[in-house]
């Protein structure tokens, strides 16, 4: 059993190292946005292709229109720290006890 357990230790660091990277592209995206960069500098593609995908789908649920502030990728991050917080510590434990 402690094969698996490691399994899942191992798959619980990558998943955390993956969604704190991509928590910070959202965060670099954000603070990009606040200088109106060049669409077509290849740094900006890679950050909206990436982020976009998920983004969009949160600013469909949340209305800005009210607000004028975009606040999805905010609500991209909270969510990136709830999946850390639960997921990632729930599959750490169960590689605990697992071995």
């Amino acid at each position: 059993m402690f094969v698996a357990g490691n399994f899942l230790d191992a798959l619980a660091r990558v998943l955390d190292m993956a969604l704190w990277a991509y928590m910070w592209i959202i965060i670099v995206r954000a603070l990009i946005s606040w200088v109106n960069p060049d669409p077509r500098n290849p740094i900006v593609q890679f950050l909206r292709a990436v982020t976009e995908p998920v983004l969009i789908r949160i600013r469909r649920w949340l209305p800005t229109y009210r607000w004028g502030i975009d606040l999805s990728p905010l609500v991209a991050i909270l969510a990136i720290y709830f999946v850390q917080f639960f997921l990632v510590a729930s599959l750490r434990d169960l590689a605990w006890r697992m071995r």
